[in-house]
């Protein structure tokens, strides 16, 4: 009897129709898990995801590339299993840090402790004529992300125990909205010296190359995150830096030496930092560091995870809508509502910064890109984000890999960067406006100002450290704390004032009726 066979034309179209079609097999729960081979695509999706944003704190930090992915995924499998695998989450590098982690690097509390070597390589990276910061620097800025990581999880804590409404009222949209602002308009400077030419940047005669290169990538991302669809619509950052670097490409090809815009590091720099490598330098242990106590690290770093909580708050809202969606959509219940494990994704968030500083990576939270990306997929496998947590750390020892990141052109990275700070500095307003925050109270508006004078001035006049009583205090986080304070004191007599208003709401109610 002859053998059937199966790779007819027919049965490959009703394996890909059933594989792919949108229908329920292709959705999954946190819970369930894809076959091997569609889990391994899916993973590498959200890799792809969140590699440009995650990649791009590390080049602008000064922190090593490959620690930093590592980081990234060892965090994202820890947070998947503290959580008990019920909250599919990816965690990435923030940017609501990357201003204090600069203005941590100038103070002289943190210089005088560096050996003169070091103390050389931080110049050259305060310079822009590195890449990366020395270990000895990083270690004192990881002390300060371990740190901030007890605030998610104090977050956490309290809203296990008292309630979301606690940390509203320590944490109101004025005071969380107007630090997502100052961050992101404290690196307004960074952005544009990344994007337009500079003295030194190359020959002089070619630095419209520069501007041409910064334009495209800055254009074309934003066009990309306004106008694609579907899957590609998640990666604007990836497109635009791609673009970025093609064009950066032809006009080095098209005017030689003198056009080129491209970076390059020595191998053997990312080998001296490599505890171990192979002989052919290929693979490469990433270039784990280990904190060093600082209280001007905890002072600078520390009070920066106060906005992130609202973002990571609002990414578990958003995943809650999407997660019940597929269930209702596959017809399944769920053994637990998402939205009640609030306080345990605040919680795994702070452990995943404390992993995270541990070995040398930027604190981070969790992404709203790889979110979006499920939502159009409408795989919440949680075993997808733990293989892609896992994939992210073996991707992390390939030298030649990080080679091609850091080469990158300063000119991309600056035109995303226009696009990102402002991005930010966005949010914080559109936090305000989501909350309905009362733009007329006299408290809310002291408030806000407050924040946002004492951290942009801060950074625009003293270079990001605000000299107090003797004392260094970076900008950011004194406007944090000032804010807080003054919300505090503001908001005495608020409780008269509340029954105040809904008595007189509730008399108006009356003569309506009437």
């Amino acid at each position: 009897m002859a053998k059937q066979n199966v790779f007819t034309k027919e049965n490959v179209a009703a394996w890909f129709k059933k594989e792919f079609s949108n229908d329920r097999q292709t959705a999954y729960l946190p819970d369930e898990r894809p076959p091997l081979w569609k889990l391994f695509l899916y993973a590498i999706q959200q890799i792809i995801v969140m590699f440009p944003a995650t990649v791009l704190v590390a080049l602008i930090t000064g922190f090593q590339v490959s620690t930093t992915i590592f980081a990234s995924g060892l965090a994202t499998v820890c947070f998947t299993l503290i959580t008990g695998k019920k909250i599919p989450m990816y965690y990435g590098s923030s940017f609501a840090y990357l201003t204090a982690v600069a203005s941590l690097m100038t103070v002289d509390a943190i210089r005088d402790q560096l050996s003169p070597a070091a103390l050389a390589q931080l110049d050259l990276w305060l310079a822009k004529q590195s890449p990366v910061l020395p270990g000895e620097a990083i270690s004192y800025a990881q002390f300060g992300i371990v740190m901030s990581g007890l605030v998610s999880i104090a977050a956490g804590l309290i809203v296990k125990f008292s309630g979301m409404k606690v940390i509203e009222k320590i944490l109101p949209p004025t005071i969380t909205g107007s630090i997502a602002m100052v961050i992101g308009l404290t690196l307004a400077g960074t952005a544009l010296s990344d994007a337009a030419p500079s003295d030194n940047a190359i020959a002089a005669g070619t630095d419209w190359a520069i501007w041409v290169v910064s334009l495209v990538t800055l254009l074309s991302t934003v066009l990309f995150s306004r106008y694609l669809k579907g899957i590609w619509k998640q990666l604007p950052l990836l497109l635009g830096a791609a673009l970025g670097c093609v064009v950066a490409g032809i006009i080095y090809g098209a005017g030689g030496e003198a056009y080129n815009l491209f970076r390059s590091i020595p191998k053997e720099l990312i080998l001296s930092a490599s505890p171990a490598h192979t002989a052919n330098g290929i693979l490469a242990v990433p270039a784990f560091t280990f904190p060093k106590a600082s209280v001007a690290a905890v002072t600078a770093i520390m009070p920066i995870a106060i906005a992130t909580i609202p973002e990571s708050t609002a990414h578990m809202y958003q995943l809650d809508i999407y997660v019940n969606d597929v269930a209702n959509y596959k017809g399944k219940k769920m053994g637990y509502k998402l939205i009640d494990k609030l306080w345990l994704n605040l919680v795994g968030d702070g452990i995943g910064d404390m992993i995270s500083g541990v070995i040398g990576g930027p604190a981070g939270t969790n992404y709203g890109e790889n979110i979006s990306t499920m939502a159009i997929t409408k795989v919440f496998s949680s075993a997808v984000l733990l293989a892609a947590g896992i994939i992210a750390m073996v991707i992390s020892f390939f030298t030649p890999l990080i080679q091609a990141i850091y080469g990158i052109p300063l000119a991309v990275i600056g035109g995303l960067e226009v696009y990102l700070f402002g991005a930010i500095a966005a949010q914080g307003i559109a936090i305000m406006i989501d909350k309905q925050v009362d733009m007329f109270s006299a408290k809310n508006i002291a408030v806000i100002a407050s924040i946002m004078v004492i951290g942009i001035g801060g950074q625009y006049a003293f270079d990001g450290n605000i000299p107090f009583f003797g004392i260094d205090i970076p900008c950011i986080a004194g406007a944090a704390v000032f804010g807080i304070l003054l919300n505090f004191v503001l908001s005495i007599g608020d409780k008269g004032k509340k029954k105040e208003k809904k008595e007189v709401a509730q008399e108006a109610a009356a003569e309506a009726k009437e």
